[in-house]
Parts: C-alpha cells; structure tokens; sequence
C-alpha cells in the first residue's frame, strides 16, 4: 500500500526565489497546455494527445524567446505538470461515463499565480535524501527539513507545497507494508454529532474541541485589519499572512485531534462502523460553521485508511438509515425526532435512550448485518491487507457518493424486530429519515 509522509520544510532565500520559479514555470505549462486542448475542442479538432502537448509546449516553447525561462528549472517539474493535467481530464471524462464514485468533478481550470497554496510534484530521478537529513532537489537545493518521524520507506515521488501562510512542506509518497495490529474482539460503533464530536457504542463520548469557535475572538480582529488595509499595498499582503496563519493553526489543531482519535479507535476496535453523513448537504444549512469546524469527512476518512493499514474492518453505515428513530433494546421505529429531544423513550418496550448513544448502537447492528451480509462498502481489511494491494496515497476530500435506502431489519434480530422487518418488506416500504 502506498502513504503519504508530510513534513515541514525550511528553505533559505535563495531556495525560495528557485521554487518560486519552479511553481510559476509548472503553472504556466498547465495554462499553456489546457489552452491548447481548449483551442482544440472549440475548432472541433481531436483531443490533443500528450506527447504533442509535451513536444510543442515544453520542448519547443524552451527554445522561443517568449519561454526560454522555462529550462531554468527541472524538466521533471514541467512533465509532472502535463500529468497532473492529463489525470485531471481523465476524472472529468470518468465523472460524465460515471466510471468515477462520487459527485461529478468539472473540467480543468486555468491556474493562477494568485493562487493561495502552490505546489510542483517531482519523482525519484529529481530529488534525493542526502546523509545530513537534508533533501536535494534538482535546481533548486539541499533544503533543511524538520524530520517529525523516519520515513518506513525509500520514498517515490515528492510534493513540494507552499501554502497561503508561506510555509513550505515536503509530502513523499511511500509504498509500505501493512501493520498489521493484534486481533481483538471489540467491535465500535460511531455516531458523530455536534454536541460531542463522536459517541461509542460502548457509551464513551469524544467531546467537540470547537477550534474554530475558540479562535473566532483574534480571527475577527486579524480580519478587521485586514479589512482596513489598503489594497495592493504591503501592509495589506502582511496581515493577510496573520489571518492565513491564524487558520493554519485552527486547521493543524484540529488534524492533530483527528488523527489522535482516530488512531485510538482503530487500536482498540477490530471493527469500526460509521454513518455515512450528507456533509455537503449539512454545510448549507445554519449548522455549516459547525458542521465544517468538525471535521466528520476528514476524520472517517483517516479511519478508512488507518483500517486498511492495521488490518481492521471498517463500513460505512448508509445515510438513510434512520439510527435516531429505532429503538436499539427492541428495533421498534419510533419515528422522526427534533435535534433538541436529546433523551426519548421507546413506546414500545418503555427503554430510555440517549439519542446519541441510541444512534451509536443502532450504526453497530446494522454495520454488522452489512458485514454479514457480504455488502461492505469497504471490504474487510483484516482479510485483505496486503492481499488487494490497495492503494492510499493521499486523504482526500470527496464525499462519497449517496447510497439507496434498503428495506430491511431496522434493529436486532428479535422476534418483534423480524415481523416488523417482514412488514415492511411485504409493504414495499423504503425507510427514510
């Protein structure tokens, strides 16, 4: 399986002024060659294959007055670029034939030098690690880097990252086996909310950090001088670097939250089930600055991939599953809730719930019926780490496509729960939330 291993990088000025050049110069090969192949589509002519675009627009161009400049950095740099953008066409072609999961990606857009985050990706014959815990890169330097941790690997290929606060960063792309944890018999099943971040099937609860909330006091004063900056001027880019930091820090807190709770729950469950969350949907409503100050898409993703690398199971629970609304004592559905009843009791068998702690319990019944039913989203990865060769190079944020409600066993299998089950199926019924 592949990782990704991100650390902290710290080139001098002259190391800057050359990265500089080499995002500048990948940007302008990404502009140049999507203009092509726009030129391309407008006049109803082919689509304009790489290799040309690789010979007309990096080979050619560095002989022309006009982009002689573009030999000053490594030719890597500048082939990367032309894949990256040939790997962006293709998820947009794969999105119209619906060969991609998840939402429909759009097509390439031009890149701009104002862009907050720069960045230029480069494979193992234009960098090396050098005996002094210093990374060379070609044309550019050996630059010092803050090694948190020893890479498991010889790294294959490097991103280099300036993002909008100016600190630089070194993402190496590792291919290392699974570590396979200990087996053991706990099963986890997780219900993210807003009040507590996470709540356990087991009845434990992750509280909320809110780092944004807690950050909102400097952020309205480091943007109120922003505000009153005068634009285009130097005092204006400088306090646009003090908000950019300010966030930088709330987003690091936070990530550092996500993998600490994260790697705990993977350690301590042999199976991990989760609802799957509408998150874009949440972040359009009045809950948006919470639902985003949370995290849920970038916390289940470090689950799925932390379970693949350790050799547990992990499922996604679909999102039109009512857990809120089913009794977890008796499976009786009890129906729709407001999000300020927290507690309720069942009609049917007379249980008090908490409704988080409900809604945990019911996720684990249900990823567990999945899992026995063979219809895991994710396979199980005890069985199939290191078997599948699967891949996680990167987390990424996409949503997960929106999965079909299913007729079926709302609770545990009891006598009562099996002929409402039944019921429902003879009804035709689809369960919603």
């Amino acid at each position: 399986m592949q990782l990704r291993y991100q650390y902290r990088a710290y080139p001098d000025s002259s190391q800057r002024g050359a990265l500089a050049r080499a995002f500048g110069c990948a940007r302008v090969v990404w502009n140049d060659c999507l203009r092509a192949r726009q030129e391309a589509h407008a006049a109803g002519l082919p689509y304009v294959r790489s290799a040309e675009l690789s010979r007309t627009c990096i080979t050619q161009a560095k002989r022309t007055a006009e982009r002689s400049w573009l030999a000053d950095v490594s030719a890597v740099v500048l082939q990367q670029s032309l894949r990256d953008l040939d790997a962006a066409y293709k998820n947009f072609f794969d999105g119209l034939r619906s060969k991609r999961q998840g939402r429909k990606v759009g097509p390439p857009r031009f890149k701009s030098k104002k862009d907050s985050r720069q960045s230029v990706r480069l494979n193992s014959n234009a960098f090396s690690l050098t005996g002094n815990g210093r990374v060379y890169v070609a044309k550019v330097g050996s630059i010092r880097v803050k090694w948190s941790r020893p890479l498991p690997a010889r790294p294959t290929s490097v991103t280099i990252i300036k993002d909008s606060s100016d600190r630089y960063f070194l993402s190496f792309v590792v291919d290392a086996d699974p570590d396979v944890l200990p087996e053991t018999e706990t099963e986890t099943g997780i219900d993210l909310g807003l009040s507590a971040f996470a709540v356990l099937s087991d009845g434990r609860k992750v509280e909320s950090p809110r780092f944004l909330r807690r950050a909102e006091k400097k952020l309205k004063r480091l943007q109120r001088d922003l505000s009153r900056k005068k634009k285009g001027s130097k005092n204006r880019a400088k306090a646009r670097i003090k908000v950019a930091r300010q966030h930088a820090r709330v987003a690091d807190r936070r990530r550092d939250f996500h993998h600490k709770a994260s790697t705990q729950i993977i350690r301590d469950s042999q199976a991990v089930y989760v609802e799957d969350l509408a998150v874009s949907g949440l972040g359009r409503t009045g809950l948006a600055k919470s639902v985003h100050d949370a995290g849920w898409s970038a916390f289940v993703g470090m689950l799925k991939y932390k379970a693949v690398k350790c050799g547990r199971t992990f499922v996604k629970v679909g999102r039109f599953f009512p857990s809120s609304q089913v009794c977890s004592v008796c499976g009786f559905r009890d129906g729709p809730k407001p999000l300020h009843v927290r507690e309720w009791a069942c009609t049917a068998c007379g249980a008090v719930h908490d409704r988080d702690h409900n809604a945990a319990r019911n996720v684990l019944s249900e990823g567990r019926r999945i899992v026995a039913a063979g219809r895991a989203e994710t396979q199980n990865a005890s069985w199939s780490a290191g078997k599948t060769g699967t891949r996680v190079p990167a987390q990424r944020g996409e949503a997960g496509s929106p999965r079909k409600a299913r007729a079926g066993a709302l609770g545990p299998q009891s006598r009562g729960a099996r002929q409402r089950r039944n019921a429902f199926r003879d009804m035709a019924v689809t369960p919603v939330n």
